[in-house]
């Protein structure tokens, strides 16, 4: 067997291939990455999700790290993966060990590595971090001892991952604004590890907040995945609804997306948070900063560009991408298509709570609510719009349909002429009109998602469909 990393971590299915062995494997191999680059006296912080296990596999990642002679810091509850990112640089830690899978489906889970500048591990530390521990599933070397043994010895290190987060947050955004302004919230952790957070932040104040789905189920239930994407947010949309609330918040299970439903009980996409996200910061605050988009985000962030004068980057699909970026260019805001998004001054990773606070500050600072908010965009930039679709395939077809969409070469889709056709990240065609189509394989599940945004809901369909047909699925 071999432990590939994808566009954020090693992820199983658990009992199949997530077992205890290989995440203990896999501690190794990050445990000898700390020592050859002397990072063992900073030491590892060590969190996990809500999903079955979690806990347990976290604590075999702190035993095997003890026993390395690295200095451990294992959370004390579950915890968001921006806030274990938080940590390691409040611990001043050589890295950081997160048991998540994220969005994934219920069976999977999920062994994410933060670096000590506490974002997406890039390239260049994956492949360290998989020659480590390909050496390890070779010789199955593992050292480890008993937590309790840690803990006699000073080099275990209980910790609450919560209040040094939580304190930042209020150095990070308005809180007391938000708090004292007359909002009516519904929040859906999605069962996740972000239940409270939210709650926590805003409570004592006029904002109204309901939480929906904060007690822990492993299972998901309802939900194909923990991802704040529509289909998953019946329930937010009903909640809004009754409720009569202004916005519904989503996280997804490890609270680094963000979602969003407007007062209507409609979905906000991705695409469109993410542009309303740096406007915020580029109108409502006045800041300025390069922005960084992975090329499956959308267009609007290079008129946003255009209208403030900053420069754009738009980097392959993952945030170990564009957090490189984000750190190099001191970037104001980076984003991807999949509901992440991280902000200057805080950590170069997603964060999906402090998303949702920036969200809630423009609304308090500008007087609109969501739908609004999305007009406003508009008068702006433009109309846009956007659909992903994702396509389960039979894995052995794989090379079957990488084939089609290597000899794809339309000259039309939808009757407009294809004016660029590349092969950056995945298969990209941009067209005369602006609009654009993406399809690529997931790096972690056996999914093709096919990407479209253009001005009408309706172009859209045209291009997903007839991309759909290019590659037959």
């Amino acid at each position: 067997m071999t432990i590939k990393f994808g566009t954020d971590g090693w992820r199983g299915i658990i009992a199949e291939d997530f077992t205890f062995d290989n995440v203990r494997y896999c501690a190794q191999g990050v445990s000898s990455y700390l020592l050859e680059l002397g990072l063992a006296q900073r030491g590892l912080v060590v969190g996990y999700d809500t999903r079955f296990a979690s806990e347990d596999f976290a604590l075999a990642v702190a035993e095997v790290a003890a026993a390395n002679g690295i200095t451990t810091y294992l959370c004390d509850k579950a915890a968001p993966t921006p806030v274990l990112s938080y940590n390691v640089l409040h611990h001043q830690a050589g890295g950081g060990a997160m048991i998540t899978a994220s969005h994934n489906p219920a069976r999977w889970n999920g062994f994410k590595y933060k670096p000590e500048y506490a974002g997406s591990a890039s390239p260049e530390i994956v492949a360290a971090l998989e020659k480590h521990i390909a050496a390890v599933l070779t010789d199955k070397a593992v050292k480890s001892t008993s937590w309790a043994n840690a803990l006699e010895r000073g080099i275990g290190k209980s910790i609450d991952p919560a209040s040094p987060y939580l304190e930042h947050m209020a150095r990070m955004v308005d809180l007391q604004g938000i708090k004292a302004a007359s909002l009516n919230v519904v929040v859906d952790p999605m069962y996740g590890a972000g239940a409270g957070y939210l709650p926590s932040l805003l409570s004592g104040g006029n904002i109204q907040v309901h939480e929906i789905h904060g007690e822990r189920n492993p299972i998901f239930p309802g939900m194909g995945q923990p991802e704040p994407v529509a289909h998953n947010l019946v329930d937010l949309s009903r909640a809004v609804l009754k409720q009569n609330a202004d916005a519904g918040l989503a996280l997804d299970a490890d609270a680094d997306r963000f979602g969003l439903v407007d007062e209507k009980g409609n979905f906000i996409t991705p695409l469109q948070v993410f542009a309303l996200l740096a406007l915020y910061l580029l109108e409502t605050k006045g800041e300025r900063g390069a922005l960084v988009k992975s090329l499956t985000a959308t267009s609007m962030i290079f008129r946003l560009g255009e209208l403030f004068n900053v420069p754009v980057h738009e980097t392959p699909v993952g945030f170990k991408y564009i957090g490189t970026i984000m750190t190099s260019e001191n970037a104001l805001i980076g984003g991807e298509e999949s509901g992440g998004f991280g902000f200057r001054g805080h950590i170069p990773e997603r964060d999906g709570v402090l998303s949702a606070l920036f969200l809630l500050d423009m609304m308090v600072k500008t007087g609109k609510r969501p739908s609004e908010l999305v007009e406003y965009l508009y008068s702006r930039v433009g109309p846009h719009h956007y659909r992903r679709d994702d396509v389960t395939f039979d894995s052995e077809k794989r090379s079957i349909l990488e084939k089609r969409l290597q000899e794809a070469r339309p000259d039309t889709i939808g009757g407009i002429k294809v004016v660029r056709h590349d092969n950056v990240d995945g298969t990209r065609f941009t067209l005369e009109d602006g609009s654009w189509a993406i399809v690529r394989f997931s790096g972690t599940e056996p999914l093709l998602r096919i990407y479209a945004e253009g001005k009408t809901p309706d172009r859209v369909d045209v291009l997903i469909a007839e991309t759909r047909n290019l590659v037959g699925v």
